[in-house]
Protein backbone atom coordinates (compact mmCIF):
# COMPACT_ATOMS: atom_id res chain seq x y z
CA UNK A 1 0.00 0.00 0.00
CA UNK A 2 1.47 3.44 -1.15
CA UNK A 3 2.03 6.22 1.71
CA UNK A 4 -0.20 9.00 1.86
CA UNK A 5 0.97 12.25 0.11
CA UNK A 6 1.84 14.93 2.31
CA UNK A 7 0.45 18.43 2.11
CA UNK A 8 2.16 21.13 3.37
CA UNK A 9 3.17 24.93 3.33
CA UNK A 10 1.00 26.60 0.85
CA UNK A 11 -0.98 23.93 -0.92
CA UNK A 12 -2.08 22.88 2.50
CA UNK A 13 -2.78 26.96 3.66
CA UNK A 14 -5.10 27.26 0.54
CA UNK A 15 -6.88 23.42 1.42
CA UNK A 16 -7.54 24.81 4.35
CA UNK A 17 -8.98 28.25 3.43
CA UNK A 18 -11.20 25.61 0.66
CA UNK A 19 -12.98 24.58 3.89
CA UNK A 20 -13.48 28.23 5.61
CA UNK A 21 -14.72 29.17 1.74
CA UNK A 22 -17.53 26.65 2.07
CA UNK A 23 -18.54 27.73 4.84
CA UNK A 24 -18.73 31.60 4.47
CA UNK A 25 -20.64 30.48 1.43
CA UNK A 26 -23.18 28.43 3.31
CA UNK A 27 -23.39 31.74 5.89
CA UNK A 28 -24.23 34.02 3.18
CA UNK A 29 -27.46 31.52 2.22
CA UNK A 30 -28.82 31.72 6.03
CA UNK A 31 -30.38 35.03 5.32
CA UNK A 32 -32.48 33.56 2.85
CA UNK A 33 -34.65 32.01 6.06
CA UNK A 34 -36.08 35.25 6.57
CA UNK A 35 -37.84 35.16 3.17
CA UNK A 36 -40.15 32.72 4.48
CA UNK A 37 -41.22 35.62 7.01
CA UNK A 38 -41.45 38.35 4.64
CA UNK A 39 -42.28 36.73 0.81
CA UNK A 40 -41.91 40.65 -0.18
CA UNK A 41 -38.34 40.29 -0.34
CA UNK A 42 -38.11 36.96 -2.67
CA UNK A 43 -36.68 39.06 -4.96
CA UNK A 44 -33.30 39.49 -3.64
CA UNK A 45 -32.62 35.62 -2.80
CA UNK A 46 -30.60 35.43 -5.85
CA UNK A 47 -28.15 38.56 -4.12
CA UNK A 48 -27.40 35.75 -2.26
CA UNK A 49 -27.83 32.65 -4.06
CA UNK A 50 -25.23 33.48 -5.85
CA UNK A 51 -22.35 34.54 -4.05
CA UNK A 52 -22.89 31.88 -1.52
CA UNK A 53 -23.26 28.70 -4.07
CA UNK A 54 -19.83 30.22 -6.27
CA UNK A 55 -17.85 30.28 -2.45
CA UNK A 56 -19.33 26.78 -1.36
CA UNK A 57 -17.98 25.21 -5.18
CA UNK A 58 -14.57 27.15 -5.27
CA UNK A 59 -14.16 26.51 -1.54
CA UNK A 60 -15.00 22.53 -2.56
CA UNK A 61 -12.13 22.44 -5.55
CA UNK A 62 -9.59 24.18 -3.14
CA UNK A 63 -10.34 21.53 -0.27
CA UNK A 64 -9.99 19.08 -2.88
CA UNK A 65 -5.89 19.54 -2.28
CA UNK A 66 -6.73 17.75 0.44
CA UNK A 67 -8.43 14.72 0.28
CA UNK A 68 -7.50 11.57 1.26
CA UNK A 69 -3.89 13.43 1.96
CA UNK A 70 -2.21 13.75 5.02
CA UNK A 71 -1.77 16.86 6.28
CA UNK A 72 1.73 18.51 7.68
CA UNK A 73 1.79 21.33 10.35
CA UNK A 74 1.17 24.50 8.88
CA UNK A 75 5.10 26.79 8.51
CA UNK A 76 5.92 29.15 11.10
CA UNK A 77 3.57 32.28 10.70
CA UNK A 78 1.25 30.59 8.07
CA UNK A 79 -1.47 30.20 10.96
CA UNK A 80 -1.35 34.40 11.17
CA UNK A 81 -1.63 34.23 7.27
CA UNK A 82 -4.29 31.66 6.90
CA UNK A 83 -6.35 33.91 9.32
CA UNK A 84 -6.01 37.35 7.10
CA UNK A 85 -6.72 35.22 4.36
CA UNK A 86 -10.02 33.89 5.97
CA UNK A 87 -10.85 37.78 7.24
CA UNK A 88 -10.00 38.78 3.46
CA UNK A 89 -12.36 36.35 1.74
CA UNK A 90 -15.70 36.57 4.44
CA UNK A 91 -15.16 40.39 3.42
CA UNK A 92 -14.75 40.23 -0.52
CA UNK A 93 -17.48 37.49 -0.80
CA UNK A 94 -19.87 38.85 2.03
CA UNK A 95 -19.83 42.61 -0.21
CA UNK A 96 -21.48 40.99 -2.66
CA UNK A 97 -25.41 40.80 -2.03
CA UNK A 98 -24.68 44.33 -1.49
CA UNK A 99 -22.95 45.02 -4.82
CA UNK A 100 -25.32 42.50 -6.84
CA UNK A 101 -28.17 44.79 -5.34
CA UNK A 102 -27.25 47.57 -7.44
CA UNK A 103 -27.26 50.03 -4.36
CA UNK A 104 -23.98 50.12 -3.30
CA UNK A 105 -20.35 50.40 -5.24
CA UNK A 106 -17.52 47.96 -4.28
CA UNK A 107 -16.22 50.25 -2.11
CA UNK A 108 -19.74 50.71 -0.17
CA UNK A 109 -20.11 47.08 -0.32
CA UNK A 110 -16.86 46.61 1.25
CA UNK A 111 -16.66 49.30 3.89
CA UNK A 112 -20.29 47.61 4.96
CA UNK A 113 -18.75 43.69 5.06
CA UNK A 114 -15.86 45.19 6.93
CA UNK A 115 -17.77 47.27 9.61
CA UNK A 116 -20.22 44.11 9.77
CA UNK A 117 -17.84 41.48 10.78
CA UNK A 118 -15.24 43.74 12.62
CA UNK A 119 -18.77 44.75 14.52
CA UNK A 120 -17.90 47.98 14.35
CA UNK A 121 -21.74 49.55 13.31
CA UNK A 122 -20.45 52.45 11.08
CA UNK A 123 -22.83 52.11 8.04
CA UNK A 124 -23.80 53.15 4.72
CA UNK A 125 -26.60 51.94 4.75
CA UNK A 126 -29.48 54.01 4.83
CA UNK A 127 -32.38 51.23 7.10
CA UNK A 128 -35.30 53.28 6.67
CA UNK A 129 -35.73 51.63 2.78
CA UNK A 130 -34.11 48.80 3.16
CA UNK A 131 -34.76 45.33 2.86
CA UNK A 132 -35.69 42.97 5.94
CA UNK A 133 -33.11 40.71 4.18
CA UNK A 134 -30.19 42.70 4.20
CA UNK A 135 -30.87 44.31 7.90
CA UNK A 136 -30.66 40.80 8.75
CA UNK A 137 -27.25 39.69 7.06
CA UNK A 138 -25.75 42.94 8.44
CA UNK A 139 -26.60 41.88 12.06
CA UNK A 140 -25.90 38.28 11.01
CA UNK A 141 -22.55 39.55 10.07
CA UNK A 142 -21.46 41.25 13.49
CA UNK A 143 -22.90 37.84 15.47
CA UNK A 144 -20.57 36.46 13.51
CA UNK A 145 -17.46 38.20 13.83
CA UNK A 146 -18.32 39.22 17.35
CA UNK A 147 -18.25 35.65 18.62
CA UNK A 148 -15.06 35.08 16.35
CA UNK A 149 -15.22 34.69 12.50
CA UNK A 150 -12.19 31.76 13.52
CA UNK A 151 -14.15 30.23 16.08
CA UNK A 152 -17.02 29.68 14.14
CA UNK A 153 -15.35 28.09 10.95
CA UNK A 154 -12.90 26.27 12.66
CA UNK A 155 -14.50 23.23 12.85
CA UNK A 156 -13.36 22.19 9.25
CA UNK A 157 -9.83 21.49 10.71
CA UNK A 158 -8.32 19.99 13.20
CA UNK A 159 -9.26 20.47 16.86
CA UNK A 160 -5.64 21.44 17.81
CA UNK A 161 -4.78 23.66 15.12
CA UNK A 162 -8.27 25.28 15.43
CA UNK A 163 -7.84 26.64 18.56
CA UNK A 164 -4.57 27.62 17.81
CA UNK A 165 -6.31 29.78 15.22
CA UNK A 166 -8.83 30.99 17.48
CA UNK A 167 -5.99 32.14 19.51
CA UNK A 168 -3.79 33.73 16.97
CA UNK A 169 -6.85 35.28 16.02
CA UNK A 170 -6.53 37.38 19.10
CA UNK A 171 -8.94 35.96 21.71
CA UNK A 172 -6.28 35.52 24.77
CA UNK A 173 -9.39 33.46 27.04
CA UNK A 174 -8.94 30.00 27.86
CA UNK A 175 -12.41 28.95 28.76
CA UNK A 176 -11.70 24.87 27.77
CA UNK A 177 -8.70 23.29 26.21
CA UNK A 178 -10.46 21.44 23.88
CA UNK A 179 -11.87 24.28 20.58
CA UNK A 180 -15.44 22.20 20.15
CA UNK A 181 -16.43 22.02 23.84
CA UNK A 182 -14.63 26.05 23.85
CA UNK A 183 -16.91 27.02 20.47
CA UNK A 184 -20.57 25.13 22.07
CA UNK A 185 -20.01 27.41 25.36
CA UNK A 186 -19.15 30.72 23.38
CA UNK A 187 -21.96 30.29 21.18
CA UNK A 188 -24.71 28.99 24.55
CA UNK A 189 -23.55 31.92 26.48
CA UNK A 190 -24.16 34.42 23.70
CA UNK A 191 -27.49 32.71 22.13
CA UNK A 192 -29.02 32.73 25.55
CA UNK A 193 -28.13 36.68 25.97
CA UNK A 194 -29.61 37.01 22.61
CA UNK A 195 -32.72 34.93 23.56
CA UNK A 196 -33.54 37.12 26.91
CA UNK A 197 -32.66 40.03 24.91
CA UNK A 198 -35.09 39.64 22.37
CA UNK A 199 -37.74 38.55 24.96
CA UNK A 200 -37.51 41.54 26.96
CA UNK A 201 -37.38 43.68 24.04
CA UNK A 202 -40.33 42.55 22.80
CA UNK A 203 -42.11 42.45 26.34
CA UNK A 204 -41.38 46.49 26.14
CA UNK A 205 -42.69 47.43 22.13
CA UNK A 206 -40.23 46.38 19.65
CA UNK A 207 -41.40 44.37 17.18
CA UNK A 208 -40.07 40.80 17.09
CA UNK A 209 -37.46 41.12 14.14
CA UNK A 210 -36.15 44.25 15.26
CA UNK A 211 -35.90 42.57 18.83
CA UNK A 212 -33.55 39.73 17.70
CA UNK A 213 -31.58 42.51 15.52
CA UNK A 214 -30.51 44.83 18.29
CA UNK A 215 -30.08 41.86 20.83
CA UNK A 216 -27.41 40.47 18.24
CA UNK A 217 -25.82 44.07 17.82
CA UNK A 218 -25.68 44.52 21.24
CA UNK A 219 -23.99 41.74 22.62
CA UNK A 220 -21.84 41.53 19.67
CA UNK A 221 -21.41 45.02 20.67
CA UNK A 222 -21.87 45.60 16.94
CA UNK A 223 -24.58 48.46 17.13
CA UNK A 224 -26.30 48.20 13.25
CA UNK A 225 -29.40 49.07 13.92
CA UNK A 226 -32.80 48.56 12.09
CA UNK A 227 -33.82 52.70 12.92
CA UNK A 228 -32.05 55.77 11.61
CA UNK A 229 -32.13 57.49 15.48
CA UNK A 230 -30.99 53.93 16.24
CA UNK A 231 -32.32 53.14 20.47
CA UNK A 232 -33.20 56.73 20.48
CA UNK A 233 -35.95 56.18 17.95
CA UNK A 234 -37.96 53.74 20.62
CA UNK A 235 -37.87 56.72 23.52
CA UNK A 236 -38.29 54.20 26.32
CA UNK A 237 -36.39 53.92 29.23
CA UNK A 238 -36.60 50.22 29.54
CA UNK A 239 -35.72 49.46 26.29
CA UNK A 240 -32.02 51.64 27.28
CA UNK A 241 -31.91 49.51 30.20
CA UNK A 242 -32.09 46.00 28.44
CA UNK A 243 -29.90 47.10 25.69
CA UNK A 244 -27.13 48.67 28.23
CA UNK A 245 -26.99 45.33 30.03
CA UNK A 246 -26.34 43.53 26.95
CA UNK A 247 -23.60 45.51 25.99
CA UNK A 248 -22.16 45.69 28.96
CA UNK A 249 -22.39 41.56 28.74
CA UNK A 250 -20.67 41.35 25.70
CA UNK A 251 -18.01 44.03 26.65
CA UNK A 252 -16.65 41.59 29.81
CA UNK A 253 -14.40 39.07 29.43
CA UNK A 254 -16.03 35.17 29.35
CA UNK A 255 -14.28 34.15 31.97
CA UNK A 256 -15.96 36.79 33.72
CA UNK A 257 -19.18 35.12 32.80
CA UNK A 258 -18.02 31.77 34.20
CA UNK A 259 -17.20 33.22 37.50
CA UNK A 260 -20.42 34.82 38.36
CA UNK A 261 -22.25 31.89 36.80
CA UNK A 262 -20.29 29.69 39.39
CA UNK A 263 -21.17 32.19 41.62
CA UNK A 264 -17.76 33.16 42.70
CA UNK A 265 -18.71 36.78 42.54
CA UNK A 266 -15.70 38.17 44.91
CA UNK A 267 -12.70 36.60 42.22
CA UNK A 268 -15.00 38.29 39.43
CA UNK A 269 -15.36 41.23 40.85
CA UNK A 270 -11.54 41.59 41.69
CA UNK A 271 -10.64 40.94 38.64
CA UNK A 272 -8.27 43.96 37.04
CA UNK A 273 -10.73 45.13 34.25
CA UNK A 274 -14.03 45.27 36.55
CA UNK A 275 -11.71 47.58 39.38
CA UNK A 276 -11.13 49.42 36.12
CA UNK A 277 -14.14 49.96 34.88
CA UNK A 278 -15.54 51.32 37.70
CA UNK A 279 -12.88 53.81 38.25
CA UNK A 280 -13.38 55.14 34.84
CA UNK A 281 -17.11 55.36 35.66
CA UNK A 282 -16.35 57.18 38.75
CA UNK A 283 -14.94 59.86 36.18
CA UNK A 284 -16.45 59.90 32.85
CA UNK A 285 -20.15 59.57 33.59
CA UNK A 286 -20.09 62.86 36.30
CA UNK A 287 -18.68 64.74 33.82
CA UNK A 288 -21.16 63.78 30.76
CA UNK A 289 -24.08 64.18 32.76
CA UNK A 290 -22.88 67.69 33.92
CA UNK A 291 -22.32 68.48 30.45
CA UNK A 292 -25.59 67.29 29.21
CA UNK A 293 -27.40 69.22 32.23
CA UNK A 294 -25.91 72.38 31.43
CA UNK A 295 -25.99 71.91 27.44
CA UNK A 296 -29.53 71.12 27.35
CA UNK A 297 -30.88 72.25 30.67
CA UNK A 298 -32.92 68.76 31.21
CA UNK A 299 -32.87 67.96 34.46
CA UNK A 300 -30.35 65.80 36.50
CA UNK A 301 -32.10 62.56 36.12
CA UNK A 302 -33.08 62.51 32.39
CA UNK A 303 -29.17 64.14 32.02
CA UNK A 304 -28.05 61.01 33.56
CA UNK A 305 -30.06 58.43 31.56
CA UNK A 306 -28.62 60.32 28.24
CA UNK A 307 -25.42 59.94 30.00
CA UNK A 308 -24.99 56.47 31.01
CA UNK A 309 -26.49 55.35 27.61
CA UNK A 310 -23.72 57.28 25.71
CA UNK A 311 -20.93 56.61 28.45
CA UNK A 312 -21.96 52.40 28.13
CA UNK A 313 -22.31 52.81 24.32
CA UNK A 314 -18.91 53.90 24.19
CA UNK A 315 -16.46 51.85 26.66
CA UNK A 316 -17.96 48.67 25.26
CA UNK A 317 -17.76 49.99 21.63
CA UNK A 318 -21.44 49.28 20.78
CA UNK A 319 -22.34 52.23 18.59
CA UNK A 320 -25.74 52.63 19.65
CA UNK A 321 -26.93 55.86 20.92
CA UNK A 322 -29.91 57.70 22.04
CA UNK A 323 -29.39 61.51 21.30
CA UNK A 324 -29.91 62.38 17.45
CA UNK A 325 -26.37 64.17 16.34
CA UNK A 326 -22.91 63.88 18.41
CA UNK A 327 -21.86 67.12 16.16
CA UNK A 328 -23.82 69.62 18.54
CA UNK A 329 -23.47 68.03 21.33
CA UNK A 330 -20.58 69.95 23.49
CA UNK A 331 -16.83 69.05 23.04
CA UNK A 332 -16.30 68.06 26.09
CA UNK A 333 -18.62 65.11 25.56
CA UNK A 334 -17.53 64.22 22.59
CA UNK A 335 -13.52 64.44 23.65
CA UNK A 336 -14.99 62.25 26.59
CA UNK A 337 -16.47 59.87 23.84
CA UNK A 338 -13.35 59.61 21.97
CA UNK A 339 -11.15 58.43 25.21
CA UNK A 340 -13.74 55.91 25.94
CA UNK A 341 -13.79 54.39 22.43
CA UNK A 342 -10.07 53.99 22.91
CA UNK A 343 -9.91 52.76 25.89
CA UNK A 344 -12.82 50.16 25.00
CA UNK A 345 -13.90 46.82 26.32
CA UNK A 346 -12.42 44.18 28.09
CA UNK A 347 -9.91 41.56 26.66
CA UNK A 348 -11.99 38.01 25.67
CA UNK A 349 -15.07 39.76 24.61
CA UNK A 350 -16.76 41.11 21.27
CA UNK A 351 -15.11 44.77 22.20
CA UNK A 352 -12.75 46.63 20.50
CA UNK A 353 -10.63 49.59 21.70
CA UNK A 354 -7.07 49.32 23.36
CA UNK A 355 -9.08 47.27 25.82
CA UNK A 356 -9.10 47.93 29.42
CA UNK A 357 -6.81 45.01 30.75
CA UNK A 358 -3.65 47.22 28.87
CA UNK A 359 -4.86 50.59 29.98
CA UNK A 360 -5.39 48.89 33.29
CA UNK A 361 -1.74 47.50 32.90
CA UNK A 362 -0.46 50.67 32.14
CA UNK A 363 -1.51 52.47 34.92
CA UNK A 364 -0.28 49.95 37.23
CA UNK A 365 2.89 50.53 35.50
CA UNK A 366 3.36 53.59 35.89
CA UNK A 367 2.81 53.69 39.69
CA UNK A 368 5.46 50.81 40.03
CA UNK A 369 7.67 53.10 38.20
CA UNK A 370 6.73 55.79 40.50
CA UNK A 371 7.40 53.58 43.47
CA UNK A 372 10.98 52.18 42.27
CA UNK A 373 12.35 55.49 41.78
CA UNK A 374 10.91 56.70 45.19
CA UNK A 375 12.25 53.44 47.35
CA UNK A 376 15.44 52.45 48.55
CA UNK A 377 17.78 51.47 45.56
CA UNK A 378 18.60 47.73 47.34
CA UNK A 379 14.33 47.33 47.75
CA UNK A 380 12.76 44.72 45.21
CA UNK A 381 9.55 44.72 44.31
CA UNK A 382 7.53 42.47 42.87
CA UNK A 383 5.09 43.38 40.56
CA UNK A 384 1.09 41.79 40.56
CA UNK A 385 -2.52 42.48 39.43
CA UNK A 386 -5.40 40.90 40.35
CA UNK A 387 -6.38 38.35 37.24
CA UNK A 388 -10.03 36.72 38.06
CA UNK A 389 -9.32 37.21 41.60
CA UNK A 390 -6.04 35.33 41.52
CA UNK A 391 -2.59 37.94 42.09
CA UNK A 392 -0.61 37.52 38.63
CA UNK A 393 3.31 38.43 38.58
CA UNK A 394 3.93 40.72 35.42
CA UNK A 395 6.95 40.18 33.99
CA UNK A 396 9.03 43.56 32.70
CA UNK A 397 8.90 42.03 29.35
CA UNK A 398 4.44 41.73 29.19
CA UNK A 399 4.61 45.35 30.44
CA UNK A 400 7.08 46.42 27.84
CA UNK A 401 4.94 44.26 25.33
CA UNK A 402 1.79 46.27 26.09
CA UNK A 403 2.96 49.91 26.09
CA UNK A 404 4.32 48.73 22.64
CA UNK A 405 0.40 47.91 21.52
CA UNK A 406 -0.58 50.85 23.07
CA UNK A 407 2.26 53.16 21.65
CA UNK A 408 1.48 51.84 18.04
CA UNK A 409 -2.44 51.92 18.37
CA UNK A 410 -2.23 55.55 19.27
CA UNK A 411 0.28 55.93 16.35
CA UNK A 412 -2.19 54.42 13.65
CA UNK A 413 -4.95 56.36 15.40
CA UNK A 414 -2.77 59.79 14.56
CA UNK A 415 -2.02 58.70 11.14
CA UNK A 416 -5.99 57.82 10.29
CA UNK A 417 -6.85 61.25 12.34
CA UNK A 418 -4.34 63.15 10.20
CA UNK A 419 -5.62 61.72 6.84
CA UNK A 420 -9.05 63.39 7.75
CA UNK A 421 -8.68 66.43 8.69
CA UNK A 422 -6.46 66.37 5.34
CA UNK A 423 -9.71 66.30 3.74
CA UNK A 424 -11.06 69.22 5.35
CA UNK A 425 -12.63 67.63 8.59
CA UNK A 426 -11.93 69.40 11.92
CA UNK A 427 -9.44 67.98 14.23
CA UNK A 428 -12.59 66.48 16.14
CA UNK A 429 -14.43 65.18 13.67
CA UNK A 430 -11.23 63.27 12.25
CA UNK A 431 -10.74 61.84 15.47
CA UNK A 432 -13.83 61.08 16.23
CA UNK A 433 -15.01 59.53 13.66
CA UNK A 434 -11.70 57.34 13.11
CA UNK A 435 -11.26 56.67 17.08
CA UNK A 436 -14.39 54.94 16.28
CA UNK A 437 -13.73 53.40 13.33
CA UNK A 438 -10.06 51.78 14.91
CA UNK A 439 -11.75 50.84 18.15
CA UNK A 440 -14.73 48.97 16.28
CA UNK A 441 -17.58 51.66 17.93
CA UNK A 442 -19.80 52.62 15.21
CA UNK A 443 -20.65 55.94 16.76
CA UNK A 444 -20.56 58.80 14.18
CA UNK A 445 -20.13 62.61 14.64
CA UNK A 446 -22.12 63.02 10.93
CA UNK A 447 -18.52 62.18 8.84
CA UNK A 448 -19.34 58.35 7.59
CA UNK A 449 -22.23 58.77 5.13
CA UNK A 450 -22.77 56.89 1.63
CA UNK A 451 -21.21 59.95 -0.37
CA UNK A 452 -18.45 60.02 2.07
CA UNK A 453 -15.43 60.26 -0.66
CA UNK A 454 -14.25 56.55 -1.00
CA UNK A 455 -10.32 57.32 -0.13
CA UNK A 456 -12.24 58.00 3.22
CA UNK A 457 -14.12 54.93 3.18
CA UNK A 458 -11.43 52.86 2.64
CA UNK A 459 -9.14 54.37 5.42
CA UNK A 460 -11.92 53.45 7.62
CA UNK A 461 -12.22 50.42 6.02
CA UNK A 462 -8.47 49.28 7.15
CA UNK A 463 -9.16 50.86 10.34
CA UNK A 464 -12.19 48.77 11.14
CA UNK A 465 -10.07 46.07 10.26
CA UNK A 466 -7.12 46.87 11.98
CA UNK A 467 -8.74 47.64 14.94
CA UNK A 468 -10.65 43.50 15.06
CA UNK A 469 -7.25 42.02 13.97
CA UNK A 470 -5.22 44.23 16.62
CA UNK A 471 -2.17 45.28 14.15
CA UNK A 472 -0.14 42.24 14.51
CA UNK A 473 -1.74 39.68 12.79
CA UNK A 474 -2.03 42.06 9.18
CA UNK A 475 2.21 42.86 9.97
CA UNK A 476 2.81 39.39 10.44
CA UNK A 477 1.13 38.14 7.49
CA UNK A 478 1.96 40.78 4.94
CA UNK A 479 5.63 40.34 6.62
CA UNK A 480 5.27 36.46 5.76
CA UNK A 481 4.10 36.86 2.36
CA UNK A 482 6.95 39.15 1.51
CA UNK A 483 9.77 36.71 2.78
CA UNK A 484 8.39 34.00 0.90
CA UNK A 485 8.20 36.34 -2.09
CA UNK A 486 11.67 37.41 -1.82
CA UNK A 487 12.65 33.82 -1.04
CA UNK A 488 11.14 32.98 -4.15
CA UNK A 489 12.70 35.18 -6.03
CA UNK A 490 16.15 34.43 -4.98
Amino acid sequence: MLPKKVVSGYPLLLGYLGYFLMMIGMIILIPLLIILFYPEDAGESKYFIIPGVVAIIIGYLLSLILRGKETAKLDRHQDILLIFLIWIVAIFISAFPFILSGNYSFTQAIFESTSGFSTTGLTVVDVSITSKTFLFFRSLLQFIGGVGLVLVLTSAISDKYGMKLYHAEGHNDKLLPNLAKSARLILSIYSIYIIAGSILYTLFGMSFFDAINHAIASVSTGGFSTKVASIGYYQSFPIEVITMVLMLLGSTNLIIHLLIFKTKFKKAFHHIEVKFLIFITLIFLPIITLSFMQSTGDTFLYSLRLGMFQFVSSITTTGFQTVDQFSGLPHIINYSVIILMVIGGGIGSTSGGIKQYRVGLLLKNLFWNIRDKMSHQRTIHTNYIQKFGKDVEIAPEEAQNNQSFILLYLLILAFGTLIFNIYGYTLEESLFEFASALGTVGLSIGVISYNLVPVLLWVTTWGMLMGRLEFYIIIMAFSKLMIDLTKKKV
